[in-house]
């Protein structure tokens, strides 16, 4: 096998990795903040996609500028996803925050199969076939410019949970959910914005990976048990961890592609959990409990 084959193989890997990683950042912080695991977050991503796509047919919105709308749009309907239907559900057992966010996912695929059929959608952009000459690399645009926005997303987001007045309070409840309250802060208004930016992340994912890849509505399971993937094999509640799992989940799936067959790439991702889970339950960056 040349070198060099391999070595864009795993380059393509750590740059949709990255995606995936944003993707699943968007759970991990719903998760460490409100402690709530969004099974709806694969459909989420899907229903970003099919946005994309509906954009790019209407008024011809490369999907790299309808990130700016799709994540404002997301952004609100994750706030009102959380403050309207999810915060009932905070106090309520585990089971019931299971079945409304399964529910949910299941309105959201029928939705899509209502709205736009079991056909594949695509966005074929002027430069879909262009690619980067970097020395012997050759690296896709669309697949460079998904990764650049997903990385610059992904520290937008922590530097706003690191630096902002906002994203300190955020971290503060996440921390220490009666501290939070004893103190004054709007705890229900803290996680309608948490759960907000978990769909942002969510939508500009899905933007960004509607040039790599077709979208049709039963993505949306596929990536839900991926983003559950990359956080379990980085760490659940790790916002770094979530990033290195995608680029992990990212170059395996690559490479089971090119030594074996591009439908093993499932086995190679499981494999990966599996060996986590066996000697390092708590994730790669995560903390035990």
């Amino acid at each position: 096998m040349p070198a060099e084959l391999v070595a864009n193989v795993v380059v393509a890997g750590v740059l949709t990795g990255l995606v995936y990683g944003l993707m699943a950042l968007g759970l991990s912080v719903i998760f460490g903040v409100v402690r709530v695991v969004n099974f709806a977050h694969g459909e989420m991503m899907t229903v970003a996609m099919y946005a994309a796509t509906v954009l790019f047919a209407a008024l011809k919105l490369d999907p790299f500028l309808a990130i700016l709308p799709a994540a404002a749009a997301f952004f609100v309907f994750g706030y009102v996803l959380q403050a309207a239907v999810v915060n009932p559900f905070i106090t309520r057992p585990e089971h019931s925050q299971f079945m409304l966010l399964v529910a949910i996912a299941i309105i959201l695929v029928n939705g899509l199969l209502m709205i736009f059929g079991p056909d594949a959608k695509n966005v074929q952009v002027d430069y879909q076939l262009d690619s980067i000459e970097i020395g012997k690399l050759l690296v896709d645009k669309p697949r460079a410019y998904a990764a650049g926005a997903a990385v610059l997303t992904a520290l937008a987001l922590f530097a706003f949970f690191r630096f902002s007045l906002i994203g300190k309070a955020i971290r503060a409840c996440a921390d220490n959910h009666l501290g939070a309250l004893v103190v004054g802060l709007n705890v229900k208004h803290l996680y309608a914005l948490t759960f907000g930016l978990g769909s942002l992340c969510v939508a500009v994912a899905g933007c960004a990976m509607v040039v790599l890849v077709d979208v049709t509505p039963p993505l949306g399971p596929y990536y839900t048990l991926l983003a559950f993937v990359i956080v379990i094999v980085g760490g659940l509640g790790s916002m770094a961890g979530a990033l290195l799992g995608g680029v992990l989940i990212g170059v395996s799936e690559a490479l089971a592609g090119l030594f074996i067959e591009p439908s093993a790439k499932s086995m190679f991702s499981f494999g990966l959990l599996i060996l986590v889970l066996l000697f390092r339950p708590q994730g790669l960056l995560g903390k035990r409990a």
